[in-house]
């Protein structure tokens, strides 16, 4: 119950702020939009005319934009907010089903950056979801979609520690082929990173939701929730990288092998569950830890 009376609490501060921008929310989600247009008619996306506040993001990533900046402004938009609604409630319904006032208590906590967020139309919250869901997809996909977030948005870029070994490794591969694409436009990577720096803009509250793309990776490890557990996993961890440099040292294990371990170890997920976007099953196990068959 109390669970419940916090999430309604916290959607009802979101909605009642929403409500009050009215017709002044999607400032973001218009300069994206925007850029779109002023490229297709030959113009510079980075300084467009005004209305438009300029794009800020990497020069070759413009054309991601255009399957949706081809609809109407007031289609887009209400497409553009409502997929950010739609996924948001489809991620919190998953992470509520396993750890009811713990999601309760971070959607309290992410209430204001949740309204910045929906209010202006940033694509902080996709690149936060992209993060999330590249927990729950194959390897390629995975750090296709870390690596795509981490070039539009910094601000995840070390939530890579958080992904599978696997993933880790494809979203530096993904990260490299990023990287010649903007050596390929570089004149006008070069002004997008002049612009980006010096843009004037206020503190970004919306970068609290580094904290709800992690909530896969905490939520798979239930002794984070049990604060007499924190110290045995501190003492565990140490005891594993005290193993590991033993046997480093007294030739038992060689460096390589060593390397390879941790590396596969990391900060990888081992209780994951199903993806969020899939049902529960009968026998899925209920947040008290009880079957629900």
């Amino acid at each position: 119950m109390v669970a419940i009376v916090l999430i309604v609490l916290s959607g009802a501060v979101v909605l009642t702020f929403l409500i009050a921008r009215g017709e002044l929310a999607g400032a973001d989600a218009r300069a994206y939009w925007g850029a779109v247009r002023v490229w297709l008619d030959g113009g510079d996306p980075l300084r467009p005319p005004s209305p438009y506040l300029p794009y800020v993001y990497v020069p070759w990533s413009v054309p991601i934009f255009l399957p949706w900046a081809v609809l109407p402004w007031d289609v887009a938009w209400v497409l553009w907010r409502g997929v950010n609604v739609i996924l948001l409630l489809w991620t919190a319904a998953w992470a509520y089903r396993r750890h009811p006032l713990a999601t309760a208590v971070l959607l309290v906590l992410l209430a204001a950056p949740i309204a910045a967020t929906l209010d202006t139309g940033n694509l902080t919250l996709f690149a936060a979801l992209a993060v999330w869901a590249a927990m729950f997809v194959g390897p390629k996909s995975g750090g296709g979609l870390w690596a795509l977030a981490a070039v539009l948005k910094w601000f995840p870029a070390p939530l890579w520690l958080l992904l599978p070994p696997r993933a880790r490794l494809w979203g530096l591969i993904w990260l490299a082929l990023a990287g010649l694409l903007s050596a390929a436009t570089w004149p006008q990577t070069a002004d997008q990173l002049d612009l980006a720096v010096h843009f004037p803009r206020p503190f970004r509250l919306d970068y609290l939701l580094l904290l709800w793309a992690a909530v896969p990776w905490l939520w798979a490890r239930p002794r984070l929730f049990v604060p007499a557990g924190w110290l045995v996993a501190m003492a565990e961890g140490r005891a594993r990288a005290a193993g590991t440099i033993r046997g480093v040292r007294m030739g038992e294990r060689p460096v390589r092998t060593a390397i390879r371990l941790a590396w596969a170890r990391g900060l990888s997920f081992n209780d994951l569950g199903p993806s969020p976007f899939a049902k529960p099953s009968a026998s899925e196990p209920d947040a008290d830890g009880s079957a629900a068959g």
